[in-house]
C-alpha cells in the first residue's frame, strides 16, 4: 500500500560513530546543517566536524542536538553511549515503585472512560492495559491473537481478528497503516519497521473513495452482533516524561460517533456488572 521513504530504509544501516548517528537523525528530520546549527546555536562548521568525526561533542551538546532533533528518549541514550557518555534517561518496568503514580494515572483514565473502550499500549503497539469495555469488542477474535504480547495493530489487520467485522476496513486500516509509517519515519525503530512490513502484507483493500468534505475524523465502524458501532479515537501521551518506558506509552480512547453506539455501550457496561 505504501513504499518506504529513503530515510526508513537507510535507517537499517548501523551508524559507526556519534557523528553518523546525528547525521541520520538530521536527515530524518529533513534539516540542513545550517538549519540544525542555527537551532542549536552552534556554528555550521562545528556541526560538520561533529558529523564527520573530526570533533567530539560534549554531553550537553549531544543532549541539546537530540532535543532540537526531537529524538526519542530511548535513542537519546543511544546517542550518549555512542559519544562515550552514560545514558541519561532511566528505563523502568511499569511495576517499578518509581512509576507507581504513573501506573495509577493510567488505570484511573482507563476506568474513567467507561462505558467506552480505552487501552494503553507500548511503542510497538503491544497492549499494556485496557478497561473492561475492550473485551466485548474482541469477541470472536482467534485465541492465539489474544495470547500476550497482544498487538493492537495485528488485531485490526488480521483476518482472524477485527478486520472481517470492520465495516470500513479499507479506510480504517489505511489510516492505521499511515500512523505506523509516520512513527517509523520519526523513530526509525526496527521493531516498528518490522510491524509495518507485516501489516502491509495483510489482504486489506485499498481505499477507493476520498473522505467526505464534511468528515471531521475517520471513524472505526465495527459489527457487533447485528449492530454496527461507530467510534472516533483520541490518543493521549504523558506530556513531560523523563523515563524511557513512560515516554513510549500511549492511551487510545474510543468515543461513540453516534447516539446509537453510546446507548449500546451503556447497555454492554450494565451487562458486565
Amino acid at each position: 500500500m505504501n513504499s518506504y521513504p529513503a530515510t526508513m530504509s537507510a535507517a537499517r544501516a548501523e551508524p559507526v560513530h556519534i557523528g553518523e548517528h546525528l547525521r541520520q537523525w538530521r536527515l530524518r528530520r529533513h534539516l540542513s546543517q545550517l538549519d540544525l546549527a542555527g537551532d542549536a546555536e552552534i556554528s555550521t562548521r562545528h556541526l560538520s566536524f561533529v558529523e564527520t568525526g573530526r570533533a567530539t561533542p560534549s554531553r550537553d551538546m549531544v543532549l541539546k542536538l537530540a532535543e532540537r532533533l526531537n529524538v526519542p528518549l530511548r535513542e537519546r541514550n543511544v546517542l550518549l553511549v555512542a559519544a562515550g557518555f552514560a545514558p541519561a534517561f532511566p528505563q523502568r518496568a511499569l511495576d517499578d515503585p518509581a512509576l507507581k503514580s504513573a501506573r495509577e494515572a493510567i488505570d484511573l483514565m482507563l476506568r474513567a472512560h467507561e462505558p467506552n473502550p480505552a487501552l494503553a499500549y507500548d511503542r510497538h503497539w503491544n497492549l499494556v492495559s485496557a478497561n473492561r469495555m475492550v473485551l466485548p469488542i474482541l469477541a470472536g477474535v482467534s485465541q492465539h491473537l489474544l495470547t500476550p504480547p497482544v498487538n493492537i495493530m495485528r488485531l485490526a489487520f488480521h483476518p482472524e481478528a477485527l478486520a472481517p467485522r470492520t465495516v470500513n476496513v479499507a479506510e480504517w486500516c489505511g489510516h492505521l497503516l499511515d500512523r505506523v509509517r509516520q512513527q517509523c519515519e520519526v523513530t526509525a525503530d526496527p521493531g516498528l519497521i518490522k510491524l509495518y512490513d507485516e501489516l502491509k502484507a495483510y489482504p486489506i483493500p485499498a481505499r477507493s473513495v476520498p473522505l467526505s468534505p464534511d468528515s471531521v475524523a475517520i471513524p472505526f465502524k465495527l459489527r457487533l452482533g447485528g449492530d454496527v458501532l461507530s467510534f472516533m479515537s483520541a490518543t493521549m501521551i504523558f506530556g513531560t516524561p523523563v523515563d524511557v518506558t513512560l515516554s513510549e506509552l500511549a492511551l487510545e480512547a474510543m468515543f461513540p460517533a453516534d447516539e446509537f453506539t453510546a446507548e449500546r455501550m451503556r447497555g454492554l457496561a450494565a451487562g458486565l456488572q
